[in-house]
């Protein structure tokens, strides 16, 4: 399977199962488009290439066999017979704490209902926390790395049972040999100087949500009173960030259909001095009038493209920033269970909510029917976790036929559910942003690189 494209004049063609991408010239990438899905030239095709010359074309003949017997194009499929040994039970590695179900905004396009997920606002308390703990280790197998995600609502607003959930947790780890790694995500309305430092020295990463532009996030991130939150939090935002130094952070933004021009608000927070930013779509229903939908597809995907020029040119001139949704490696990349399966959601990732109830992620909160236990009595016997378990990018039969399915491993979970009841069926308007962001992607990575192999 192969994928060819053109951006910004260049012509692209990736080698699905190998990973190899190649800069085609317009006689190479013309007669490629000659072969079949299978490899095979079609002869016919090629009587339509008359712009060209005989030499030209069998030139580019002999590039394209070269590359197929070397195994850099129409690459036979090295994973579908692995498909069993990636099904097998598994560990969890890793756990979402819901410190809070509340919260000091009231988003617009908030999936958990502005922090209450369903049911009432709540907050953890540190039995649960520590339980919680004790359930990942216990459940963890022999794997010595385990991930922590300290989670809304707002966080911020139970943040002494944070500091006692990692108090705990570093004290289970002397006992067990486990090393635990902690994120936080939060609107940064009460990021005071305390619990900056705090951060700074207890959490691997910390996930700071800003949506770009003043009035782009004023008018969906609102505060309490209606009012916007864009003057409050960018202060504590800057400061986190300048005090944080070289450790891991991220600005997470949402665009939604108020603000398809979010190239503008990506390079608004580049402008602002972060270096690591993340824009993404909103996923929200039609009645929200945020939804992004097919009729905006071309509008978004161009401005992808856009954004993807600006970004190799001020990387180039010494404004160096990462946008998350361009990031690729071409040479390693995620494991295959990770291309296969996805984030692990439901199986080696779970989400707690403050009462202890454990779902198969965040955005699965709340819906009864999955519920998969809790971390005082451990899982249940939910048949959901075993689709959970079984769904990878070759039993999704929209995934099978993708050419990018490596690259986001068959999509999301919750939104397949949200939008199809079915989380083996794709969301549609999320896969069509996909492959157009791994496009610019592949595309960055030729010209940031000189060459492709």
């Amino acid at each position: 399977m192969i994928h060819a494209f053109k951006i910004h004049g260049d012509n692209m063609v990736l080698d699905v199962m190998s990973g190899a991408v190649h800069e085609l010239d317009d006689v190479a990438y013309d007669v490629l488009c000659c072969y079949e899905d299978n490899g095979t030239l079609n002869r016919d095709k090629l009587k339509n290439l008359d712009r060209y010359s005989d030499s030209e074309i069998n030139e580019a003949i002999e590039e394209i066999e070269y590359l197929k017997q070397n195994s850099m194009l129409f690459t036979e499929d090295p994973y579908s017979g692995m498909i069993p040994q990636w099904t097998k039970k598994t560990v969890v590695k890793a756990l979402c704490l819901h410190v809070a179900h509340d919260c000091n905004l009231r988003c617009s396009y908030c999936f958990a209902g502005t922090g209450e997920y369903l049911g009432q606002r709540s907050l953890m308390n540190l039995e649960v926390g520590k339980r919680a703990i004790d359930f990942l280790i216990e459940n963890s197998g022999n794997r010595r790395n385990l991930e922590v995600d300290f989670f809304g609502g707002e966080p911020l607003m139970n943040f002494d049972v944070v500091k006692g959930v990692v108090e705990y947790a570093r004290e289970r780890e002397k006992e067990t040999g486990k090393n635990f790694r902690f994120t936080l995500t939060t609107n940064a309305m009460i990021l005071d100087e305390d619990k900056r430092k705090y951060i700074n020295e207890n959490m691997h990463n910390i996930v700071l949500s800003l949506d770009g532009r003043k009035e782009v996030n004023d008018a969906v991130r609102k505060r309490v009173d209606g009012s916007g939150s864009y003057d409050r939090i960018l202060p504590y935002i800057k400061k986190m960030v300048e005090e944080r130094g070289d450790r891991q952070y991220y600005i997470r933004g949402t665009f939604t259909r108020k603000n398809l021009d979010f190239a503008e608000d990506v390079l608004h927070l580049a402008d602002l001095g972060f270096e690591q930013v993340s824009v993404e779509p909103v996923v929200a229903n039609r009645d929200s009038g945020l939804d992004i939908r097919e009729e905006d597809l071309e509008k978004v995907c161009g401005e992808y493209e856009r954004l993807a020029k600006e970004y190799v040119e001020r990387r180039k001139n010494g404004k160096w920033f990462n946008f998350f949704h361009f990031m690729i490696d071409l040479e390693g990349g995620p494991c295959i269970a990770k291309r296969l399966r996805g984030c692990g959601s439901g199986t080696e990732y779970l989400a707690v909510t403050p009462e202890g109830e454990l779902y198969p992620c965040h955005q699965f909160v709340g819906h009864k029917e999955f519920l998969l236990g809790n971390v005082f009595d451990g899982l249940n016997s939910n048949p959901v976790r075993e689709i959970f378990l079984e769904t990878n990018v070759y039993t999704k039969p929209r995934c099978d036929s993708c050419w990018a399915k490596f690259y986001c491993s068959g999509g999301c979970a919750a939104n397949a559910w949200q939008f199809n009841r079915d989380i083996k069926v794709p969301y549609g308007i999320g896969c069509e942003l996909e492959k157009k962001r791994v496009e610019c992607a592949l595309w960055i990575k030729a010209k940031e690189s000189g060459s492709c192999c």
